[in-house]
């Protein structure tokens, strides 16, 4: 064994010392670098977080923005007592006074008309721009309600009550709008609220965050509840110790790892930090009285969430306190109802009475707020009965249904241009004829006057209101109240007129109907042994707060294109509190448009049954197409122009159109009841098409004879006094055109175009093909007619019907090179180009310019890139083959011309704009004599630089220009810029554009005569001597009066203040 010294040992010892120490700095340094990395990650993922909810706060401001505006406009009509505290909200707040004046909402209030008297009715034209808006946005959900039990409920089914209350709940998020459920113990809020949250995630696809704050007694049982009914809800209970919640903020709260967020009242005071960082769709607090105390901590931190709804859940009902009712109007409408201040100083003023303040507070309160008791959800609801009663058309409605049809029978016949102009006229004729339907007085003119007479040609002059007239007379007697609806307002008129002929009473809604009148038309219909008989509404009057059970018959005059809305209006009378069975008779206008009204009102129905009724997410459905409102339109025009069924009853049976009602009623239920989405289709696709009649496809039909009508026009005669055209043909001896007669061609000869561009060997070939078919079926030559034979003698037309049947005789099969030399020169063409495609083309050539093949292959529908320039090439070699090539040419070249004539002046105002670095303080324009005083020079400076930056020329620039303006912080008051049309702005502009270029092209002369002229002399103040052209280039517009011209040679006057400036442009815009 080798002897190892001491001082080895030592040595040893003292490197494996060393090289510990060593270990353990590198293992701190690695443990430093990953604590390191991970606060940076950390860092990273608070910074990420918080950049998260700003975005989510930002988004919703925009969405709260929209929805404040709707609620003020909403909630202006309702009340005086709103709009007291709107005006002190808006004389505190600028922004809020900004957002009332850009919405408008100020002048809708100012627009409200007296019901009800002669004054105040709309007009024709103001109620068909009504009519067509309604048409064009007819798939609009926001009425949407719910019929059955949303299958995205699961576990159980809903009452029909708990129904009704989801229906509420989404009346009120469509209008932006908190609530109050308050049903009485054991009624299901809380699974009405849980479909309602399932609601907006299936249909709306709102998954959240909602924040549902609920007593600490029932946080699991809602924990339950929601496993229960909305299984696949993302349900996050924050509820624990402190140590265990800290965990849960940060894995799941933090990182929004949830749909909905249910805690209780403790933990949302302790983690309110948390929670304020949150942008929540929805806030629920369960047992709301907590919060009846605006001064409670509860109460405050609630508040200060930022959400952008929210709903209370309370089982007992409103006490008469004056603060409690307060506490709740500024939780549900703050935006209203901010200053406790405000309200204590409207209360003395209204004498310190509490009783009359909670009355009002109450009425205030009652759109939000939603109530029911046991005892009314207890007794059982009979289900409605719905007949369609079917009428016909007097003979005056007859005679202005054709004239509609006739006023535009290209359009009616599908002739009617593009295809958005054709579906924007078939639309006015739609609202025409469904006028028309209704009655024909609602045409100016149609009614016999003046004087006007309220008499029985009211009734008589229109079908549905003979029917009607019968219809009322039978529930008087029977002693039923009814609720009469109808889209158009002037339709109200004229009953009105009707309820007084007959000696009715009556009350009346519409939309021009203030809050204080609906009420008390609402309150006299319904109280006990009340007189009025009939209420006569709007479809669309109907909505939150209205309840008129005390009727037990619904007669829809007319039907609404949404059929949600007219289910609406059925629910006014069929709801909990009614205690008679409810009909409700539809009149349906039969062998007219309104029959096919009402099948798509039908398939609409079932298709909301099967898709949103079924819990899927909610579909935007498309609007009637131009082949549908074609078909709406057809329906019943032919037998008008025929006159059939001509015969109108005046005095029909109201039992047997009862019977026949309920009879056509069924077949129209049962075609529907049990049809799926695929058959929907089915039926869209058989009845859509507006070319299919008698089982014949006619399109093609008209493809090949456009002038066929497929509704021929009623005849029209005139009385001759003399015939000129037979006088001048006697006269002049002139025979009448002969239609000329083709020679016959092979059955698949193909029709050589000249755009086409095939070779002219091949016309050769083509040639000597169809005179060798014209050889082998005997056809023998015949003279020239027709044009062609007008500057001919009969020696000539002989000698040419020789010379063609030479060629007819001596002509030959072709041989099978001649064959195979066909087929290729067939290839060397242009056989996918139809004459569409090539029109297209040289309108792309004009447009764009003839080297923009891009834009030119992006113009042509079905072209590709490639071939649109393998066709260009051809094109300019050969072009002169083409016929009238002269006149396509030269429309190409003017719009070329017209393209570089936009370049130059973009180029012009590019040199113009960079001289300056910054153009909109900098850039001086000289006037001429013409200029006009409304514009100001900023307001010119900025409209030169716009339409430099946009590009002179470019598509809707002068649009761009007009939102620019309105986004634009300078302007943000500049009323006169912010109004101008797109027409003023292209007039403003392309008159500075001239002023611009003039002032362009005198500049290098006056730089050159600079450079060779003496020194101009000073005078006093250190100005160029008058009579230099600079000076009046170079004259500053603080100093030089605006809108003066440029003159040398003159004293410029006195500039003026920039006070009296102003004063006198606000004086000259009054």
């Amino acid at each position: 064994m080798a002897h190892v010294s001491e001082d080895e040992v030592m040595h040893s010892g003292d490197e494996t010392t060393t090289a510990s120490n060593m270990s353990k700095k590198e293992q701190e340094k690695i443990e430093k670098a990953e604590r390191k990395v991970q606060r940076e990650n950390q860092r990273e993922l608070i910074r990420q977080q918080k950049e998260n909810f700003e975005n989510d706060s930002a988004k919703m401001e925009k969405e709260k923005l929209v929805d404040t505006s709707n609620r003020i406009s909403y909630l202006l009509g309702q009340t005086e007592l709103f709009k007291h505290f709107i005006d002190l909200k808006k004389a505190k707040d600028p922004e809020f006074a900004k957002l009332l004046k850009e919405r408008g909402t100020e002048q809708k209030e100012k627009e409200k008309g007296p019901k009800g008297s002669r004054q105040g009715r709309k007009t024709e034209k103001e109620e068909d721009q009504e009519l067509l808006n309604d048409e064009e946005n007819e798939n609009d959900d926001s009425s949407f309600v719910f019929t059955e039990s949303p299958a995205y409920v699961k576990n159980g089914t809903l009452r029909d009550y708990q129904i009704q209350g989801l229906n509420w709940m989404i009346s009120l998020y469509k209008n932006g709008i908190n609530g109050i459920l308050a049903d009485e113990m054991g009624l299901g809020k809380t699974l009405q609220t849980i479909s309602f949250l399932g609601y907006l995630k299936h249909i709306q696809g709102v998954h959240g965050p909602h924040l549902v704050i609920v007593p600490k007694s029932t946080l699991h049982n809602w924990k339950s509840e929601f496993n229960k009914w909305l299984p696949d809800a993302n349900v996050f209970l924050l509820h624990a110790h402190k140590e265990e919640r800290g965990e849960m903020i940060q894995s799941r709260l933090l990182t929004q790892d949830f749909d909905v967020c249910l805690t209780s009242y403790d933990i949302c005071l302790l983690e309110k930090t948390h929670l304020k960082k949150f942008a929540w769709q929805y806030i629920v607090i369960d047992e709301a009285h907590r919060i009846k105390n605006e001064n409670s901590q509860l109460s405050q931190i609630i508040r200060a969430f930022n959400s952008k709804n929210r709903l209370l859940i309370t089982g007992t009902p409103l006490q008469n306190n004056l603060h409690e009712l307060w506490a709740l109007l500024n939780f549900l409408l703050p935006d209203v109802f901010s200053s406790s201040e405000d309200f204590d100083s409207w209360f003395e003023n209204q004498g310190g009475d509490q009783d009359k303040v909670v009355q009002q507070l109450h009425k205030v309160l009652r759109p939000f707020l939603l109530r029911r008791i046991k005892s009314d959800v207890e007794k059982s609801l009979l289900p409605k009965k719905e007949v369609n009663l079917y009428v016909g058309l007097t003979p005056m409605q007859r005679q202005w249904y054709q004239r509609i049809l006739e006023k535009d029978i290209d359009a009616v016949n599908g002739a009617a241009g593009s295809k958005r102009e054709g579906k924007t006229r078939l639309l006015n004729i739609v609202m025409q004829l469904r006028k028309c339907c209704n009655h024909p007085y609602l045409f100016d003119g149609a009614e016999p006057g003046p004087p006007y007479t309220t008499e029985q040609h009211i009734i008589d002059n229109a079908g549905k209101m003979v029917v009607l007239d019968k219809l009322l007379k039978r529930m008087k007697e029977q002693g039923s109240r009814v609720l009469l609806f109808s889209q158009m307002s002037r339709v109200l008129d004229i009953l009105e007129d009707y309820c007084v002929f007959r000696g009715y009473e009556y009350c009346r809604i519409d939309g021009q109907t203030n809050h204080e009148d609906r009420v008390t038309a609402i309150d006299e219909y319904n109280k006990p042994d009340s007189s009025k008989f009939i209420f006569l509404l709007t479809t669309r009057a109907g909505g939150l707060g209205i309840n008129l059970v005390t009727a037990d018959i619904v007669i829809l005059y007319d039907s609404d294109w949404n059929p949600q809305v007219d289910l609406q209006a059925q629910d006014r009378a069929h709801r909990i509190g009614q205690k008679k069975q409810v009909y409700v008779f539809r009149f349906v206008t039969e062998n007219g448009i309104e029959e096919k009204v009402l099948e798509r009102a039908a398939q609409k129905l079932r298709l909301d049954q099967l898709v949103i009724q079924q819990g899927r997410m909610a579909q935007q459905q498309k609007a009637a197409n131009k082949d549908e409102l074609l078909t709406m339109i057809q329906h019943g025009a032919a037998d008008v122009f025929k006159g059939a069924s001509d015969n109108f009853a005046y005095d029909p049976d109201i039992e047997q159109i009862l019977r026949r009602g309920e009879e056509k009623t069924s077949e129209l239920n049962q075609k529907y009841s049990n049809v799926g989405i695929e058959d929907l289709a089915k039926f869209t696709n058989a009845e859509g098409s507006a070319y299919d009649w008698q089982g014949e496809d006619w399109s093609n039909k008209r493809k090949a004879d456009g002038s066929l009508l497929w509704i021929t026009p009623a005849k029209r005669e005139r009385k001759a006094n003399y015939a000129v055209d037979d006088y001048y043909r006697d006269a002049l001896r002139v025979a009448p055109k002969q239609p000329s007669v083709k020679a016959p061609r092979p059955p698949k000869a193909l029709n050589i175009n000249d755009f086409q561009f095939y070779p002219e060997r091949l016309s050769e070939l083509q040639e000597k093909e169809i005179l060798y078919y014209r050889k082998s079926i005997n056809y023998r030559a015949l003279k020239p007619v027709g044009n062609e034979a007008a500057n001919m003698t009969e020696e000539e037309l002989e000698e040419h019907q020789q010379h063609e049947q030479a060629l007819i005789d001596t002509s030959e099969q072709l041989t099978e090179d001649e064959i195979a030399e066909k087929e290729r020169l067939l290839e060397e063409g242009f056989e996918n180009w139809s004459k569409r495609d090539f029109i297209a083309f040289y309108k792309a050539c004009e447009k764009f310019g003839r080297n923009s093949l891009t834009d030119i292959a992006n113009d042509i529908e079905g072209k590709t890139l490639a071939e649109v320039k393998a066709y260009s090439k051809v094109f300019w070699k050969r072009y002169t083959e083409i016929a009238d090539h002269e006149r396509i040419i030269a429309a190409i070249e003017k719009g070329e011309s017209k393209l570089q004539k936009q370049s130059d002046i973009q180029d012009q105002l590019r040199s113009v704009i960079q001289r300056h670095r910054q153009p909109l303080q900098q850039l001086k324009i000289t006037y001429n004599q013409t200029k006009t005083k409304n514009f100001t020079e900023e307001e010119d400076r900025f409209l030169i630089v716009t339409l430099e930056r946009l590009g002179y020329g470019t598509d809707d620039v002068y649009d761009r220009i007009r939102d620019e303006i309105r986004k634009s912080p300078m302007f943000r008051f500049d009323w006169f810029l912010k109004s101008r049309t797109t027409l003023e702005l292209s007039r403003r502009c392309a008159y500075l554009i001239k002023c611009l270029i003039a002032d362009d092209k005198t500049e290098e002369p006056i730089k050159a005569s600079k450079k060779e002229d003496t020194p101009l002399k000073k005078v006093k103040g250190g100005s160029s001597a008058k009579g230099s052209p600079a000076a009046s280039l170079k004259a500053s517009p603080a100093t030089s009066r605006k809108g003066s011209p440029a003159v040398s040679g003159k004293s410029s006057p006195a500039p003026k203040s920039s006070t009296s400036t102003s004063n006198s442009r606000s004086t000259r815009r009054r």
